[in-house]
């Protein structure tokens, strides 16, 4: 006998035995049983979840009874797609005016030894406008042994004419757990023992849909193994390791660079695809924030007993902000690998960006220096002095452009820092930094000048200082001060300087200062448009 997958020799038969939409199976058993059921249905929702299959189920529970001679070869009949008197039509290959001229022409025939002649229309959204049409008045009001069963994964094609003629069941999703206890089941059947994990992992892998799950332990069983383990299912579906990718969260997590470079080398040497390496690790992230926020015992993450211990460890050693910055740059790097040509270098910066990023994105550790150990500050470093303004080079302001007064601040009641101030909150950031790594980007930068407030550093060596490096500081350093400090690259200060110099040359231009007083308007931006010369 020929081989039967699992997805057709485990469908459900009745509908007690419906997982996942039990809502739409007592409500269709209870109008069975009341003769209440409508002329027409439309069931909707995404592939596996089950439309075909309550389809089959619904014009058995119609169809079949006791007084029928052949009532168990005909319930077999239905459930198979074959019966005279149920007729299954794919909507993607009967999609024209014929063959809906050719369904109404049978729809007055009666049926061969059933109650009723019942047309279950698969993927009805691929009929064509003009087919809806020659369907709607038979559909509104066919004859009294006729019914229509619609099913589609895409409603929004369905006409509003014809979805108002129809009793309308949306199928949601099946959860996790109920995908993952009928697989169990299914093994426990074949005769195959699984870890949890294993189960789990499937159940996760099915995303929603039970065919594609049972697909995918098909997959796993054609082998012909009778005990399966999390690592064989990873090797045989090509899925990241989990072991790796816990390795690269725990290194990151300890705001250690070089550990997570060395994990996530090891990931990609297994064969795994960077799409698939950062999308294992936004989930990763997001498990870990879930149970940051939501407690330990939610069900917002779907994890085994022991899975769940091990994310809450990493939960407790680590905090919020941290986990949501981690998700945002992993699923912007994700686009920006897809779009250059160096998405492997891309993948190695992110991990270590998020490996250096984890130790100034804790501002409670210079608000209470005890609670960290204090570490012996270099020399090069406590030696530096902050320059005053008047140790650097004056630069001439850029001209004033003429515009309507603005309504001005209050001015501020707090006083800035003084210089001596700055230094000894610059020491004591220093003195609190909360690895070697993140000494190691303090010495990087070099403080330069304090103007109000705003503090100018540099890049030590040339380059400039990263955004995200910029924010951190300003946080820092104004958990010491007590007040909100901002903290500019010298580069990008440069850089402005020009621009908004020669804005203001341009401002002088006698027929810019004649086009705002014309009009009464207000220069906002400059921009230089160079001459063209056609050879």
């Amino acid at each position: 006998m020929s081989y039967t997958v699992l997805a057709r020799r485990y469908r459900s038969r009745d509908f007690g035995e419906v997982v996942g939409q039990e809502s739409i199976a007592q409500t269709l058993q209870r109008a069975v049983e009341s003769e209440r059921t409508a002329h027409a249905y439309l069931f909707c929702g995404t592939r596996g979840v089950g439309k075909t299959t309550m389809a089959r189920i619904l014009a058995r529970a119609l169809n079949v009874d006791n007084s029928l001679a052949d009532a168990e070869a005909i319930a077999e009949a239905i459930m198979r797609g074959d019966d005279l008197d149920v007729i299954e039509i794919d909507g993607a290959s009967n999609r024209g005016v014929q063959e809906a001229r050719e369904l109404i022409a049978s729809a007055g025939l009666s049926p061969a030894r059933c109650r009723y002649r019942i047309y279950i229309i698969d993927e009805v959204h691929m009929l064509t406008t003009e087919s809806f049409n020659t369907l709607l008045k038979t559909m509104e009001e066919p004859p009294p042994h006729v019914k229509f069963i619609l099913c589609t994964t895409e409603p929004h094609k369905v006409l509003a004419t014809i979805q108002s003629r129809c009793q309308r069941f949306d199928f949601r999703p099946i959860p996790v757990a109920m995908i993952a206890s009928h697989l169990a089941s299914v093994l426990e059947q074949e005769g195959v023992s699984a870890d949890a994990a294993v189960v789990h992992r499937v159940a996760m892998l099915g995303n929603g849909s039970m065919r594609d799950a049972l697909s995918i332990l098909d997959r796993l069983l054609a082998g012909g193994d009778t005990t399966l383990s999390l690592e064989l299912v990873e090797d045989m579906l090509g899925l990241p390791e989990t072991a790796l990718v816990d390795d690269v969260l725990d290194a990151v997590i300890d705001s250690d660079p070089g550990g997570a470079l060395q994990a996530i080398d090891a990931l990609m040497a297994r064969g795994t695809s960077i799409d698939q390496a950062l999308e294992a690790l936004i989930a990763s992230f997001r498990d870990v924030l879930l149970l940051q926020t939501c407690g330990i015992n939610t069900d917002l993450v779907e994890a085994t007993e022991e899975g769940r211990a091990e994310i809450k460890l990493r939960a407790d050693r680590s905090d919020v902000a941290a986990m949501v910055h981690a998700i945002a740059v992993c699923e912007a790097a994700a686009r920006q690998a897809k779009l250059g040509a160096s998405a492997r270098a891309v993948l190695d910066a992110t991990v270590a960006r998020l490996a250096l990023s984890a130790a100034l994105s804790d501002p409670s550790a210079a608000a209470d220096p005890a609670s960290v150990g204090a570490q012996k500050v270099p020399a090069q470093l406590a030696t530096r002095k902050l320059r005053t303004p008047v140790d650097v080079e004056a630069k001439s302001p850029p001209p004033t452009p003429k515009k309507k007064p603005a309504k001005q601040r209050p001015a501020s009641k707090s006083t800035p820092p003084s210089i001596d101030g700055m230094d000894a909150m610059w020491k004591r950031l220093l003195e609190t930094a909360t690895s070697k790594s993140a000494q190691a980007a303090l010495e990087d930068i070099e403080p330069l000048e304090l103007n109000g407030d705003v503090l100018t550093v540099q890049a030590v060596g040339g380059g400039h200082v990263p955004s995200m490096v910029l924010d951190r500081l300003a946080e820092r350093l104004g958990q010491l001060s007590g007040r909100a400090l901002r903290v500019h690259d010298q580069r990008a200060a440069s850089v402005s300087t020009v621009e908004s110099s020669e804005q203001g040359a341009e401002l002088d231009d006698p027929n810019v200062k004649l086009v705002t007083e014309l009009f009464d308007a207000e220069v906002v931006n400059v921009r230089r448009i160079e001459d063209t010369k056609e050879d």
